[in-house]
């Protein structure tokens, strides 16, 4: 009887946590320049334009990070990795790849929403 408490107390934790909520941010996002690839970021990881990854303010390093371009739609994922942006409005900065998969090279800087689950 006890091993059956144990193993539903087990089942029903493991529900609610990958029902976890997700979080939204809307803001501006932007995207490095090429003199960045190489540098070293916050996280100790060398910054790779070529990457899917991405500069929060505040998200814990490793963070999955759904970003989408509000004037078109398209959506990419991208790994918190570095910090960032410092400049007043912006909510990420993301790695050049990430921002070519949202078509955000020509305007720099786009309105998006951002969604992760709760660090």
């Amino acid at each position: 009887m006890n091993f059956k408490f144990v193993l539903s107390f087990i089942l029903i934790a493991l529900i609610f946590t990958s029902c976890a909520p997700k979080l939204t941010q809307r803001g501006k996002a932007s995207y490095y320049g090429n003199e960045f690839n190489g540098r070293k970021t916050a996280s100790g990881e060398k910054f790779r334009n070529s990457k899917l990854t991405a500069a929060h303010k505040t998200l814990p390093f490793g963070t999955k990070v759904k970003v989408t371009n509000l004037s078109n739609g398209k959506s990419v994922k991208v790994k918190i990795n570095d910090r960032g942006p410092f400049v007043a409005g912006r909510i990420i900065d993301l790695s050049k790849k990430a921002a070519r998969r949202i078509g955000m090279i020509k305007e720099g800087v786009g309105n998006v929403e951002i969604k992760y689950k709760k660090p």
